[in-house]
């Protein structure tokens, strides 16, 4: 049996606010919280321990993911009231012609690789892969991947347009996305599978598969912040029974402490970056990436 009390309020606290925070920007939570615990060492290193099968770790992620995606249905409430009924809708008359019906396809179809890879091989790349080193290899690879999807990114009329501030709560936005191909939206939902390597971020392969696929910045943030709801809440709610059993005894009250504080932190990163990535790049998060990569192998190598 693991040592139930292997978690602190503290610790559950600042790993909450990290995991609300990376896995929103392009810089990959499961990596932060691979090498944050590591480069502080001493009880942190031991008790957030990703790759360990019986660490209550385990049990408290669930959690925080769930927390994750709750912000993001909290802030797309409306637009996942209209995917729902366009769902409804395409099924009740058998057809996908209106955007919201089309939205709603091309969400299900994108999400499908990501969630039969993630059943298969998720446990295998933890435990294998789940460790400091690998973790600062991939975020470095992370970084380069960003700086390259912007430097190759397929420029078009309609990507060049600076769009409006989206008044209208994201419907043109979605309207937009929806007149893409079946295709091209499914490409970048597999592109999440990457994201299952400590280090590479979910959403940041989904943003650089759409700018490949021709997608604005802003047109492709908002569809990578789309496609990760049902994904984080997928992984969150299939691991609840961990929670609830022997790896979450002794830790639920943490549980809640670290859900509270990712959660708030979600729907702060989901409001920023929206409006970011209106005019921004993945530039200033391919730089990060990079260097916090190369510094943190660096460290661990030398210790």
């Amino acid at each position: 049996m693991p040592d139930v009390h292997h978690l602190t309020y503290p610790e559950a606290i600042v790993i909450g606010l990290l995991q609300g925070v990376t896995e929103l920007f392009p810089v990959s939570s499961l990596g932060h919280s691979i090498l944050l615990p590591a480069l502080l060492g001493g009880r942190w290193a031991q008790d957030l321990n990703v790759a360990s099968p019986e660490s209550p770790y385990l049990a408290f992620v669930v959690g925080l993911h769930v927390a994750t995606a709750l912000a993001l249905l909290a802030y797309f409430w409306r637009d996942w009231l209209r995917i729902v009924t366009g769902f409804a809708t395409s099924v009740r008359h058998r057809r996908v012609q209106a955007p919201d019906e089309r939205l709603a396809w091309m969400i299900i179809l994108a999400t499908i690789p990501v969630g039969v890879t993630g059943l298969l091989l998720e446990h295998t790349f933890r435990t294998v892969l789940g460790r400091p080193v690998p973790a600062a290899i991939f975020l470095t690879v992370n970084g380069i991947l960003l700086y390259g999807a912007e430097r190759l990114r397929r420029r078009s009329a309609a990507t060049d347009k600076a769009h409006p501030i989206n008044e209208d709560g994201g419907i043109t936005s979605d309207r937009r996305i929806a007149a893409e191909t079946f295709t091209g939206t499914t490409l970048v939902g597999a592109a999440q599978v990457l994201a299952l390597l400590p280090g590479i971020s979910r959403s940041g392969v989904t943003l650089g598969a759409g700018l490949l696929r021709g997608l604005s910045h802003e047109d492709a943030a908002r569809f990578s912040f789309l496609l990760a709801t049902p994904v984080i809440l997928a992984a969150g709610v299939l691991k609840l029974p961990d929670l609830f059993g022997p790896l979450g005894d002794g830790i639920r009250g943490q549980v809640l402490v670290g859900s509270l504080a990712s959660g708030a932190a979600a729907y702060l990163s989901v409001r920023f970056l929206t409006r970011y990535f209106e005019k921004g790049t993945l530039t200033p998060f391919a730089i990060y990436c990079v260097a916090a990569g190369l510094a943190c192998l660096t460290w661990l190598l030398a210790a």
